[in-house]
């Protein structure tokens, strides 16, 4: 891949996910490129370069996007968060009327979305709840629509979680396993690029889950994400970021009550 071609790939890839890919990600989007290559037969990357500046371009950038985007998950990661969920967001915030509303605002393959709904199902909270799920990539949103997963994916479920919460595959799906349909209603999935016009929602959020996803963006970027992810906030709603991010050098009007969980004030 020529200096010039990589220039181009990452100022596309900016232009319309804000992902800021360093120098450092040559070899990554090398091998990420080889993918789209085979999909669309062309030869080089130069070729496929010109594609993207092609009538048929608009087409392939969601295939780029998705081949460039990283989709590490697994259920129940960085598993404090959900303890903080459980012991301190829906003690404090249960009460009111609607639903409890939480947003997996970077939800990937659907294995966070699914342990938040699996940790407000065991919290006993009588108030009704509902989770929206977003992410760029309509590739994993498919896999997460479909809710089915290989048994490796769920060794960090708690307790008795994967009997109660999944359905055992049989016959051509032995090995995996469904999220029950109590769950999978309770759970809605849209394309949304977080830096793109307004979200499809109508009201503000208890919880907001965008976890891993700052570290892909550079400084500007990443404020104007938490300054809209801060607008869907109620007062007192908790904001939860990964555990490798941090909002000390950012402007932002959040309290910090722990770390990689931040707070609206009330």
């Amino acid at each position: 891949m020529k200096d010039s071609e990589f220039a181009y790939i990452r100022q596309v890839v900016y232009e319309r996910s804000r992902i800021n890919l360093g120098l450092d990600k040559r070899q990554l989007v090398s091998a990420r490129l080889g993918k789209r290559l085979r999909a669309t037969g062309l030869a080089t990357v130069g070729e496929y370069c010109a594609l993207l500046q092609s009538a048929a371009g608009g087409s392939e950038l969601p295939h780029l996007i998705d081949a460039i985007s990283t989709n590490h998950t697994y259920f129940f990661r960085e598993p404090a968060h959900f303890d903080v969920l459980r012991e301190q967001t829906v003690p404090a915030l249960a009460k009111g009327r609607g639903p409890f509303r939480v947003w997996s605002a970077a939800c990937s393959s659907g294995e966070e979305p699914y342990s938040i709904a699996i940790t407000l199902a065991r919290s006993g909270m009588t108030r009704s709840w509902e989770i929206a799920a977003t992410d760029i990539s309509h590739r994993v949103l498919a896999k997460a629509t479909a809710a089915i997963y290989s048994q490796e994916n769920l060794a960090a479920l708690p307790g008795d979680a994967l009997r109660t919460h999944f359905q055992r595959g049989i016959g051509p799906q032995e090995g995996k396993f469904r999220v029950q349909a109590s769950l999978r209603e309770r759970v809605s999935f849209a394309h949304l690029n977080l830096l793109e016009g307004n979200p499809p929602f109508r009201e503000p959020f208890h919880a907001i889950f965008c976890r891993n996803v700052m570290i892909y963006f550079d400084r500007p970027t990443q404020e104007e994400l938490i300054n809209r992810l801060t607008s869907w906030l109620v007062p007192g709603g908790y904001l939860f970021v990964g555990h490798s991010e941090s909002l000390t050098h950012l402007h932002h009007g959040l309290q910090t009550t722990l770390p990689a969980v931040y707070r609206r004030a009330a």
